[in-house]
């Protein structure tokens, strides 16, 4: 929904967090300045985003690799392939609610809106491609670990690389020359 300033709002899913939060707050005595708890709550819709991103990722990480194994293309570069068909997937699954759910301050024009998702598609290609399969290659490759649990420990290293791309630059407000 979108209010009268143009800001869109999850009403009753932000209320959900926010008591959420401070319940879990008050257990431990802990007071927040409003400031910090927003960014807190912020970070929070971006964990339920990237919760949602990751089933989709990892189900079409695993079709993926299942159908290659399967019909023995690629034996060596299955795991390669799933990542990169289940990132260019994930990344607009994950723009899209980024932008309408977690880093919506203010009512962008379609031009930021497309550099916003250029530079989303930029980020995530450090993290969610060169990162993810270097690192998939080690614990694969190097470790021995099985290819449908290295996804998993990945995420370890991606999610807080990709809230502070997101957050600091592909989601900035700073007006950026031409």
């Amino acid at each position: 929904m979108a209010n009268k300033d143009g800001k869109t709002e999850y009403v009753g899913m932000n209320s959900v967090i926010h008591k959420a939060l401070e319940w879990v707050l008050s257990i431990f005595h802990i007071t927040l300045v409003k400031e910090k708890q927003s960014s807190f709550e912020q970070f929070v819709r971006f964990c339920i985003v990237g919760l949602s991103n990751t089933l989709l990722s990892y189900a079409i990480y695993a079709a993926t690799v299942f159908i290659l194994q399967k019909s023995d293309l690629f034996p060596k570069g299955d795991y390669f392939i799933g990542n990169v068909i289940s990132w260019v997937l994930s990344v607009a699954w994950s723009f899209y609610w980024n932008n309408r759910f977690v880093f919506n301050e203010e009512k962008r024009s379609g031009e930021q809106i497309f550099f916003s998702l250029i530079k989303c598609y930029a980020s995530y290609a450090f993290s969610g491609l060169i990162l993810t399969n270097i690192l998939s290659w080690v614990w694969i490759d190097k470790l021995g670990i099985n290819r449908y649990i290295a996804p998993f420990i990945n995420l370890i290293i991606s999610v807080p690389v990709n809230f502070f791309m997101n957050k600091f630059w592909a989601f900035s407000n700073k007006k950026t020359n031409k």
